[in-house]
């Protein structure tokens, strides 16, 4: 009675093993979905030198998409300085005190809602920063605001998103919601210029897609 209570014992102490380990098992096989989630800069600043005729200068600030931060070294992904957004990928455009461009980056520009682009546009499509020329233009009309000189407000051109080529080939979208501290919803006089605030999706997995 012994042994046949121990070998049964045994037979159903094997069974939940083997039943354990092929739970972990399918648990380890079955892919994680991963949630893609919106992020808000606020205020980054992008303080300049110069204009009004003089030569623009001043360091850019850097900013990551992977690290959601300012960062110092090359990990950069855009770089920001006045109206200026430079990427890090390509060659240097020629202007004071811009950074080396280390990673492989590059900009689309494509026309709708941060939500409803969820596809990453065709190769051709991408820009990197070259000689005397941007990835994202400058100018009014023609890069991401337009510029008001009745009032000498800048205000991001609406429907406009960048899809962002990472330096190391990951993606990742923005949208440009204000150029004034704290984000006026009615920028005037008194509003302080050269802080952006903007929202961003990262793609870190390479996908196709967001």
């Amino acid at each position: 009675m012994k042994n046949r209570f121990t070998t049964k014992f045994l037979k159903l102490s094997l069974l939940a093993v083997v039943l354990f380990t092929a739970s972990c098992s399918s648990d380890e096989d079955t892919p994680v979905a991963i949630v893609l989630e919106t992020k808000t800069v606020s205020n980054l600043t992008a303080p300049q030198t110069g204009g009004q005729g003089q030569t623009v200068g001043g360091p850019f600030t850097k900013f990551s998409f992977s690290e959601n931060a300012v960062v110092t070294n090359d990990n950069w992904d855009i770089a920001f300085r006045g109206t200026t957004i430079i990427v890090n990928g390509g060659t240097l455009i020629g202007i004071a005190d811009e950074p080396a461009r280390t990673g492989t980056g590059a900009v689309s520009i494509v026309s709708g809602t941060l939500n409803a682009i969820t596809t990453i546009p065709a190769v051709a499509t991408f820009a990197q920063d070259a000689a005397l020329t941007y990835a994202i233009p400058t100018g009014s009309g023609n890069g991401w605001y337009s510029y008001n000189q009745t009032t000498n407000i800048i205000s991001p051109i609406a429907g406009k998103i960048f899809i962002v080529k990472t330096h190391d080939g990951k993606y990742a979208k923005f949208e440009i919601l204000s150029y004034y501290k704290d984000a006026p919803a009615t920028p005037d006089a008194t509003s302080v210029g050269r802080y952006f605030t903007f929202k961003f999706v990262y793609q870190g997995n390479s996908s196709a897609s967001f």
